[in-house]
């Protein structure tokens, strides 16, 4: 005769966590996992997955297999491509199915390679963030780079492709790869609430985009660049050694503006609730301008 076993209780998918992603390469990466219960069946299947689409699964290639088992374990990514955000999540996998960690975002660096102005005694990397070459014309759109509000971390909203949000940021890690945008462009307009004027301040700076060694040029540094071309334009920007490309800009409602013709690129000093730019046209170069944090402009970093 059959009994029924009252005390059996049918398992769950596990409880995993994702490990903050570190040791950020142009191509590798270290993650992991922590798995706190095993939702009583043993996990045959653990590791991290990725991809540059949100919420990556594991039917994809792009994943690591650590072993077994419950408890932690690290993770090496490679074959990613250099200046990408990517998105990743721990899993683990036991007979119910795969469940998987809190999605994590991260961008790639960037290959370093500078030119010197033995004007200026300056030494700035060849092209801007996000770059993946030195433009080979003005219009070279690969040249262009990132644009970035002022302020923020490389955490995927300088993408020109970015999607966009109303929702400001309260602390100095927006936790999104969202382009913060604003109702109307005044100049108080900014992605974070409250302002924080020690963003970007150097190369210890908070949220310094640049690389390691490498900052944010100050409104002066730029002035003696543009005094060492031979125009004091765009012709001139794109002739100089940096070889300063029209990319564009990304205004405060996050429309991008690209007319090949004029640029913008922040400096780090602060004028009251704006920050000053070095912008260029095809009638002249300035860096006497101020504009809301919240645009979305070029960067080409100086070492310290």
């Amino acid at each position: 005769m059959f009994v029924a076993n009252n005390d059996y209780v049918a398992p769950t998918l596990p409880v995993i966590s994702t490990t903050n992603v570190s040791s950020i390469g142009t191509t590798t990466a270290t993650s992991g996992g922590a798995i706190s219960k095993d939702g009583g069946s043993y996990v045959i299947s653990r590791g991290v997955v990725w991809s540059t689409s949100q919420s990556p699964t594991i039917a994809l290639s792009t994943k690591t297999i650590n072993s077994a088992g419950a408890g932690n374990f690290t993770s090496s990514i490679t074959g990613l491509t250099q200046s990408t955000t990517y998105y990743i999540r721990a899993y683990a996998t036991n007979s119910t199915g795969t469940s998987y960690g809190t999605q994590i975002s991260f961008t790639t660096s960037e290959p370093i390679y500078t030119v010197t102005n033995y004007t200026t005694g300056k030494i700035w990397m060849d092209r801007n963030l996000g770059a993946t070459r030195v433009p080979t014309s003005a219009s070279d759109a690969q040249g262009y780079g990132d644009l970035y509000q002022w302020g923020r971390e490389k955490d995927g909203h300088q993408l020109r492709t970015s999607s966009t949000t109303g929702n400001k940021a309260t602390s100095d890690v927006a936790g999104n790869a969202l382009f913060i945008t604003n109702p109307s462009n005044t100049i108080y307009s900014d992605w974070r609430t409250p302002q924080n004027d020690n963003l970007w301040q150097g190369v210890n700076g908070i949220n310094n985009p640049c690389p390691a060694g490498f900052r944010i040029p100050t409104k002066e540094e730029w002035e003696a660049e543009i005094l060492t071309w031979s125009s004091r334009n765009a012709t001139g920007a794109f002739a100089s050694l940096l070889k300063l490309p029209p990319a564009g800009k990304r205004q405060y409602d996050g429309v991008l503006s690209t007319d090949n013709v004029s640029a913008y690129y922040w400096t780090s000093n602060i004028s009251q609730t704006q920050v000053f730019s070095m912008n260029f046209t095809s009638s002249g170069a300035y860096t006497t301008n101020a504009y809301p944090r919240v645009n979305g402009y070029s960067c080409r970093c100086i070492k310290n």
